[in-house]
């Protein structure tokens, strides 16, 4: 499996992911952590539901919009079964609630905040992804 190179692109989204964090807390003092976004969206459903959906419409719509402008489409293809890929997320979803929030609250908006708890939460995240491939990798023989 490859991956091309794509300085451009990239620079593009994570200058347009700064840009809807810092407008999310200049408009609503709020950080652009998806959990806690999509929290709000679930039942009980948050009184401030309307810019939580707005934001989450916008994330979905946002890369439809461009692909139907003529840009190309992203393929996901994951060598990973189905249920694992399942499994996963719902490690992940316990993580995020033992943490308190998400690598887009802690990672992107809190570090840019200097928060220290952030940084501990990004720092774990990171150990947890390094020492999850390394075990996959060359523990398990890269199942």
């Amino acid at each position: 499996m490859t991956t091309d190179f794509t300085p451009i692109s990239a620079l593009g989204g994570g200058a347009l992911i700064g840009l809807a964090a810092v407008a999310l807390m200049a408009f609503h003092g709020r950080i652009a952590g998806m959990t806690g976004i999509m929290t709000g969206l679930l039942p009980p459903i948050a009184a401030d539901w309307g810019w939580r959906a707005a934001f989450l419409l916008g994330a979905i719509g946002a890369p439809m919009l461009m692909v139907f402008a003529g840009g190309q489409a992203v393929g996901f293809d994951s060598p990973v079964p189905a249920p694992w890929l399942i499994v996963g997320g719902l490690i992940v979803g316990i993580g995020v609630y033992f943490g308190s929030g998400c690598t887009s609250g802690h990672g992107v908006c809190g570090i840019a905040r200097l928060s220290p708890r952030s940084l501990a939460a990004t720092l774990t995240f990171m150990a947890a992804a390094v020492a999850t491939v390394f075990v996959v990798r060359h523990v398990l023989g890269g199942l």
